[in-house]
């Protein structure tokens, strides 16, 4: 019965043009990079699919730093953080991403987890308790939803950057306490949430942010400290979530807020206590990322990001017209080309896979119904000549379109 059940489940994906299949990488995370079946010969691509984006994940700095911390660590933590595998690797990170994040969180303490999804799930469920109340921005990522569903709060949801609209919800609110949840970048439309009218909405009505920082920390803000540092922000309201697997390289994720809220997320979250801590050696790479991201290399890295962001924007606006397809409305690293039908994003993505460009085709029920895309992604790490060859590419895809 099952199996014939998940059978007929399978057929109608395929008939939706909404079946997912993994690529395995044969290579390092680079721009180039080889993919391929585990026993066949893999094909080298061209790729704008990974969220590595300053190019640090096969950094040769930070992969020495992994290895020097697994000659002095070992290869695992052995434990949870409250039994045993807290090491002095994960309370150094943890130090510094504190003062990193102080300027715009007074006193602030961190937490680090193993995945930024564990970090979402964590804050939600364990400050989501009964009687509170999450107003969660409708574009959230999965982690942050699921999160909501694990609490035991009320949840409202509110139109996405519709500022007006969660003013109205929180007016209406009767008592609680108030916590708004949004992404600070959203992840398929690269648009960045308007966080400082979030704020102001939060001191008027007594709230609390939580903002997960995924795809804004490290490549955001002057020195990479994220969308806080990008917007100039500071208040104790704010709880912030980043990313340690994406601009920064490395793996895990971290919760920077109040010392008073990190210790109730050591005391009460289950995502943290009833873990295994990650290696301390995965800790002890990311004191060398956090240390490049913001020196001169990693401002170098942001600037040639930025570029190649402005190239790319400026030739897909063309194209979009061209086709029929719309360009999200992005300044970051994440660029969606929102062609409409699933199978038209399948098709376009296996026409620049044919000509050795890997870029995913996004569909939903990741994104709304109708708004299939692809999702292009920049790294510092790829040349003006990568983002032109990518440019080519998709104009010689462009469907003809008949003279009005």
């Amino acid at each position: 019965m099952l199996l014939e059940q998940l059978t007929r489940a399978a057929a109608d994906r395929e008939a939706q043009a909404l079946t997912r299949r993994r690529r395995i990488a044969h290579t390092a995370c680079a721009p180039h990079q080889s993919v391929g079946a585990i026993d066949a010969r893999p094909v080298p691509l061209l790729t704008f699919s990974s969220n590595d984006y300053l190019g640090l994940a096969n950094h040769p700095a930070i992969a020495e730093a992994l290895a020097d911390g697994a000659r002095r660590y070992g290869a695992g933590s052995g434990a949870s953080h409250l039994v045993s595998g807290h090491s002095i690797a994960h309370a150094q990170l943890e130090q510094e991403l504190a003062r990193w994040l102080a300027p715009h969180i007074p006193q602030a303490q961190a937490l680090y987890f193993c995945t930024g999804y564990m970090a979402n799930l964590a804050v939600l469920t364990s400050l989501g308790t009964a009687g509170a109340t999450l107003f969660c921005e409708a574009l959230n990522h999965a982690s942050l939803i699921d999160g909501a569903r694990l609490a035991r709060a009320d949840v409202q949801r509110y139109p996405h950057g519709d500022l007006a609209a969660l003013d109205a919800q929180l007016a209406a609110h009767t008592g609680g306490l108030k916590l708004i949840v949004t992404d600070s970048v959203f992840s398929m439309d690269g648009d960045i949430a308007p966080l400082a009218g979030l704020l102001a909405l939060a001191e008027r009505h007594d709230a609390w942010i939580i903002v997960d920082d995924a795809h804004g920390f490290g490549a955001l803000g002057e020195n990479g400290r994220g969308v806080l540092e990008h917007l100039g922000l500071r208040s104790e309201r704010l709880i912030y979530i980043g990313t340690l697997g994406k601009a920064a390289g490395v793996a895990g994720a971290f919760v920077a807020a109040h010392a008073t809220i990190i210790e109730h997320l050591v005391n009460t979250a289950r995502p943290y206590i009833y873990t295994t801590a990650a290696p301390p050696a995965v800790a002890h790479a990311l004191l060398t990322s956090l240390t490049i991201i913001a020196g001169e290399e990693g401002r170098q890295r942001r600037a040639q990001l930025g570029g190649l962001i402005a190239t790319l924007r400026d030739g897909l606006g063309r194209l979009a017209a061209q086709a029929g397809w719309t360009l999200g409305e992005s300044d970051t690293a994440i660029q969606p080309l929102i062609v409409g039908d699933n199978a038209a994003a399948l098709a376009l993505s296996a026409a620049l896979e044919a000509e050795g460009i890997r870029v995913g085709a996004i569909r939903p029920p990741t994104v709304p119904a109708g708004t299939a895309r692809l999702r292009i992604t920049l790294s510092a790490s790829h040349t003006a000549q990568d983002v032109q060859r990518l440019l080519d590419a998709i104009a010689r895809a462009v469907p003809h379109r008949e003279a009005a």
